[in-house]
């Protein structure tokens, strides 16, 4: 039982660094796996290879670059978007204990691992508007980094301490969730006081 909640805690804690930078926590993952730090589930273990090593290097160097480009970093949260949900997927879906039927393994990594992924990004997409709009794109690097240092610092701390950190990521999940929707009350609260 300890090794099912250790992996679904790894696997939102990179899900929810996946909501962040969408190819950091695989980078993460392939040089752990790589090292023998981690274990992947059957048909996940190219995770670890040269190949994706490299792949994976490529992207995030890339991906971490184009979101210091004023107008680009926008732009990319369009695709980043879908694209985080994916990956949350994929990445919780790979640490699974191997003995986990494939069917509970893709529903976690679906409902939990897509679920956290897209939220993180939405609220990192409403972050850089808020930036945006506030300060013309100048602070957009600023937010960033901040994205970028808290994929890299989830990501590597959930390998070794996935329960504790993964205790963190849904308390901090639930937190922002339940300050949406007071907010979002709020505002609803506020249009048809208005509309009336």
């Amino acid at each position: 039982m300890i090794q099912i909640v250790t992996a679904v805690c790894l696997g939102i804690c990179l899900s929810a660094a996946c909501g962040l930078r969408v190819f950091l926590p695989f980078l993460v993952v392939s040089v752990a796996a790589k090292y023998g730090l981690m274990e992947l589930r059957d048909g996940w273990t190219w995770l670890g290879s040269y190949p994706a090593l490299i792949a994976f290097s490529t992207a995030t160097v890339i991906e971490i670059a184009a979101y210091y480009v004023p107008m680009i970093d926008n732009a990319l949260d369009s695709i980043a978007t879908p694209a985080a949900g994916i990956a949350g997927i994929l990445m919780t879906v790979s640490v699974m204990p191997a003995d986990m039927s494939s069917m509970y393994s893709w529903c976690i990594g679906i409902i939990g691992g897509g679920g956290v992924a897209t939220s993180v990004q939405l609220v990192t997409v409403g972050t850089r508007a808020l930036s945006t709009a506030s300060t013309g794109g100048m602070g957009n690097h600023i937010v960033s980094t901040g994205e970028a240092v808290g994929a890299a610092g989830i990501s590597i701390s959930a390998l070794f301490m996935p329960i504790i950190i993964g205790v963190i990521v849904i308390t901090a999940f639930c937190v922002m969730v339940y300050f949406i929707i007071r907010k979002g009350g709020r505002l609803l609260c506020r249009n048809r006081t208005a509309v009336t």
